[in-house]
């Protein structure tokens, strides 16, 4: 019979690519990976790693047992799914993925809900921006991830994924004291043209919402600060430098000469919880669901 954590190496490599992610993936060294796909080719009898410039490639022997490693793999879950309803209880280890405003906003009231409520459950915390947490999810390397997409750039979620509404979370405009805009009521996007923003970096979700808002509006917005941090975007911000749009969830405090000014129309990002289906019936994925909704209220 073939070793599970052996196929388990496997189809890590077949997925991240190469070794050394896979290692990462799966908290191993890239030798232990590596030793456990050569136990494997002498079990199976066939060669699964052939060598390609500095790197491995997979055979197409190794293809197709990456692919029947996945669907066992998915059995497995499964059954566990089976056995920890079975007993009702919310045990074992809990894998949450979440980007960082809601790490710092939303996640530190949940993971102590969840370690009050239910005390046998060891709950896993790893940053991560949205549209790798679907991915890393639909994978099984997280089994639950906060995730979210703004009003006009929606996140693709794959088809193998349940997800629940968790909340909406409004932004505004953070502009410097110094800036006459900083004392409107509110703006508007053509109130923003020629201004230096700064925004997180290319291919980001809240970049990509931020383009097309005000390329809605006509205007080429002047990205003059690609920061990912939004404690780094106030310390710019105090200093008088650019101008930002920052959710309202996990902001924190403002700098004393910044000003909050609400945007019309009001820009918004929903947030979401996602799992895959298989797993809905978990009693530790239903347990984090419902602390999660009584956080979020």
């Amino acid at each position: 019979m073939l070793d599970l954590g052996r196929l388990k190496a496997l189809h890590a490599v077949a997925t991240h690519g190469t070794v050394g992610a896979a290692a990462e993936v799966l908290g191993y060294t890239p030798s232990a990976v590596s030793q456990q796909i050569a136990k494997l080719e002498r079990e199976t009898h066939t060669t699964l790693l052939e060598r390609q410039g500095r790197g491995v490639r997979l055979t197409d022997a190794a293809l197709l047992l990456a692919e029947t490693a996945g669907q066992v793999l998915k059995l497995v879950e499964e059954a566990e799914v089976a056995l920890e309803e079975q007993r009702g209880a919310a045990i074992g280890r809990l894998c949450v993925g979440s980007f960082a405003t809601a790490a710092r906003g939303l996640l530190p009231d949940v993971l102590a809900g969840l370690a009050d409520q239910h005390p046998a459950l060891d709950v896993r915390l790893t940053e991560i921006d949205p549209p790798e947490a679907g991915e890393a999810v639909a994978r099984g390397e997280l089994d639950l991830a906060i995730v979210h997409d703004w009003e006009n750039t929606p996140l693709p979620v794959p088809d193998s994924l349940s997800r629940m509404p968790i909340l909406r979370d409004v932004a505004d405009v953070l502009i410097p004291a110094s800036n006459p805009l900083s004392h409107k009521e509110f703006l508007e996007p053509a109130d923003l043209a020629g201004l230096r923003w700064m925004c997180q970096s290319e291919g980001s979700i809240c970049f990509d919402w931020l383009v097309r808002t005000f390329h809605a509006a006509g205007i080429e917005p002047e990205l003059a600060y690609r920061v990912n941090e939004y404690h780094t975007q106030y310390a710019l911000l105090a200093k008088g430098i650019g101008v930002a749009l920052i959710p309202r969830l996990g902001r924190g405090e403002v700098p004393d000469n910044v000003r909050v000014v609400p945007l019309r129309p009001t820009p918004a990002r929903q947030l979401y919880a996602v799992w895959r289906k298989q797993a809905s019936r978990r009693p530790a994925i239903t347990a984090a669901l419902d602390v999660i909704k009584q956080v979020a209220r």
